[in-house]
């Protein structure tokens, strides 16, 4: 109760006009990055990323979170007024906000979706700040083999969520440790995997292979789409102006979408982003899924239902939620937005952890106070004050706006390290990453292979240090048992049940078409 008092007594720093600013700024910027196909709310927090070094850490956190729940909201103007989801999260409001918008009611489609993330949002954020101290209690009691059979369990989970791709998942994320570990060790005091270069003795910097993966790559992806931005130019600035009365959804509407789908969609989302690597897509499609599943009338889904735009819309935003508590408590991102943050506190000097709640909590409630008010105030107004003037961004000439996010790219990276080496690494992380998207491997994986690596083999070593080097100690510790048998239980389940139905089910399909 004190953490939860804690949090909305923290609202009194909204009341600061440069707090607020900043808060307000970001929420603009994450809501216009994910409007933009192609680009992302990660896109966007890995350009400002290097902003955090002028700001108050407090105030970079509010930021940060304000630029989440936009990323996660944002995403559902293209996907309704244009059939481009500007997020991976709202794939499934576009099966049902285009053909709204095909009947002339997108306005309309677009104020269900605000509606069900402010409800979501705010339903995450409420369970986040309810719970996460009880799991930051309950994270006291995993010892050191716990904590790296629980660093193993979420990259063994981040790599068998990539459905499709596995193996190249596997490939990315070793990648992703191999580059943790060059550098001094931070065990022993020698230097690792530099081939005798100098500079690499401190090893490679987060914030270069932030940038380099999502910014770098994505705007070497993005070069090479130039005639279907223009396509999309097109058809925006042909599209009918939207009044803002538009916007507020029919009240019988609401009464037959029903509150009991927005709270269970809301649920479903948060539980999803507390697994690792899980993401905002993940939880629209079973909300999705669950809301089909459940309704009298499912032929009606996929012909523009608003109840649909509601179940994901709600669970994409509760996912935000869901996905700060293993961050906070125990240091491992649940997807690739709270994996900034976590470097945004680690370059800080804050450790995530199971003491950080009770140590620091000073630093963490207003972040959540932000993410709160975020949901339920700043969705609904942006949505209503300049929600006409969003489908309009998508008209920014290409050529000035990559060039210009290019710029704040390659000047961030130096900015963040001063060392013109460190932003040499991150133009070849970028091309790196932009080969492997361009052949189909997550660099997302990457990236949370990178963050995780060093605790990964801090606790590896000093459990067989404990141990005398006898392995066995994962086995007979229980807490380390219990996350190796809830990996088994994972891999069966997404990585080898699944695949083979799916064979089966192709096999019967072949021989019925034979």
């Amino acid at each position: 109760m004190e953490f939860t008092f804690l949090v909305f007594s923290s609202f009194s720093e909204l009341f600061n006009p440069i707090t607020l600013i900043y808060v307000v700024s970001g929420f603009l910027i994450g809501t216009i990055f994910a409007a933009i196909p192609g680009l992302t709310a990660t896109l966007a927090l890995a350009l400002l990323l290097p902003l955090t070094y002028s700001l108050d850490i407090t105030t970079a956190l509010m930021a940060c979170a304000s630029i989440y729940m936009a990323g996660m909201c944002g995403g559902s103007i293209t996907a309704t007024t244009i059939n481009i989801p500007g997020a991976p999260s709202s794939m499934m409001t576009a099966l049902e906000g285009y053909p709204m918008q095909q009947r002339g009611q997108g306005a309309q489609a677009l104020g269900h979706a605000s509606l069900a993330s402010m409800i979501g949002g705010g339903i995450g954020a409420i369970l986040l700040i309810v719970l996460a101290p009880f799991v930051a209690q309950a994270s006291l009691l995993v010892q050191t083999a716990g904590k790296f059979s629980l660093i193993a369990f979420a990259l063994i989970v981040i790599v068998i969520a990539q459905r499709g791709r596995i193996v190249k998942a596997a490939m990315a994320a070793c990648l992703g440790l191999m580059l943790a570990t060059i550098g001094l060790d931070s065990m022993v005091p020698m230097a690792r995997f530099t081939f005798g270069t100098e500079a690499l003795t401190a090893g490679i910097d987060l914030m270069p292979v932030i940038i380099g993966t999502f910014a770098i790559s994505e705007l070497l992806i993005q070069a090479r789409a130039v005639s279907e931005h223009n396509r999309l130019r097109r058809e925006v600035l042909q599209a009918p102006a939207i009044r803002r009365r538009d916007f507020i959804p029919p009240l019988s509407s609401i009464r037959e979408i029903g509150i009991w789908c927005y709270l269970k969609s809301s649920l479903i989302g948060y539980l999803v982003g507390t697994l690792p690597g899980a993401g905002g897509s993940m939880g629209s499609f079973l909300a999705y899924a669950e809301a089909v599943r459940t309704s009298r009338q499912p032929e009606r889904f996929g012909k523009g239902n608003p109840q649909g735009i509601a179940a994901a819309e709600s669970a994409n935003n509760a996912v935000c939620g869901g996905a700060l508590v293993p961050m906070l408590t125990f240091g491992i991102p649940g997807d690739p937005i709270t994996a900034i943050v976590l470097g945004v506190l680690i370059i800080n000097g804050i450790q995530p952890g199971p003491q950080l709640l009770a140590d620091q909590a000073g630093l963490i409630a207003p972040m959540l106070a932000s993410l709160l008010f975020s949901a339920i105030v700043l969705i609904p107004l942006t949505l209503f004050l300049i929600g006409p003037y969003f489908i309009r961004i998508v008209s920014i000439r290409k050529d000035m706006l990559y060039g210009a996010i290019a710029l704040l790219a390659v000047v961030g990276s130096y900015v963040a390290t001063y060392s013109v080496y460190q932003m040499g690494l991150t133009l070849a992380l970028g091309v790196l990453a932009y080969y492997l998207r361009k052949h189909d491997y997550p660099v997302v994986t990457l990236l949370l292979g990178f963050i995780l690596a060093p605790n990964l083999e801090e606790f590896l070593r000093r459990s067989l240090a404990l141990s005398h080097g006898d392995p066995t100690i994962f086995l007979t510790n229980m807490d380390s048992l219990f996350f190796i048998v809830l990996t088994v239980i994972f891999v069966y389940f997404l990585a080898i049940k699944r695949p083979v139905q799916y064979n089966r089910d192709h096999s019967s399909t072949s021989g019925i078409a034979k």
